[in-house]
């Protein structure tokens, strides 16, 4: 049985597609904890679904090093397997991403290396191309720049703007966070390997 912690901080819409998708025996992976770095309305998925949740506020730490310790300790207490950005929207540092990866996985809202950062959709649309996409990737201390695990393309259509976008890659971005950690649980992906 696949463990894993999922950070979130949104509405957690991943989340609760996951959270779902994993709802049988039959599949092996089990969430044991959800946290956010601040209040987040998706930690109501987790509790719905009787995951225990945390927050580790950013506010609340003189520096990024000393916020992303206590992430760290936090996430530790649960001993998890993998480690699952689902729209989590703070950059860590390296000794954080260090101590997981690569069982540090991340979501992002485009076709890397194209558009990396947290404004991909909107940066998308701002360059004119025609298509995008989802990408999940093992984390490293680059900015959306680790190794890519799955891609899919999303067609840009006319008249678009950020939020009917972003909501036909969140689709995609939804299935291949599934579709990676079944596959980590199952042994068909070896993210060390990646």
């Amino acid at each position: 049985m696949l463990s894993v912690v999922v950070l979130i901080s949104g509405t957690g819409s991943n989340l609760l597609a996951l959270l779902k998708a994993i709802d049988s025996p039959l599949v092996p992976v089990r969430v044991v904890a959800v946290g956010s770095d601040g209040p987040a309305p998706g930690l109501a998925h987790a509790d719905l679904y009787g995951v225990p949740t945390f927050v580790v506020e950013r506010s609340m730490f003189p520096d990024r090093e000393s916020w992303a310790k206590r992430l760290q300790e936090t996430i530790e207490g649960y001993s998890p397997d993998l480690v699952a950005l689902a729209g989590f929207m703070k950059i860590l540092p390296p000794a954080f991403i260090k101590r997981f990866s690569p069982n540090l996985i991340n979501i992002h809202a485009s076709l890397l290396p194209l558009f990396p950062g947290a404004h991909a959709v909107r940066d998308t649309l701002d360059a004119g191309v025609t298509e995008t996409g989802a990408t999940i990737h093992v984390v490293d201390e680059g900015i959306d720049t680790g190794p890519v695990i799955f891609q899919r393309t999303v067609q840009v259509m006319p008249g678009d703007d950020v939020a009917t976008l972003h909501e036909r890659i969140k689709v995609h971005e939804r299935e291949l966070l599934i579709e990676t950690i079944i596959g980590v649980a199952e042994n068909r992906i070896d993210l060390a390997s990646i």
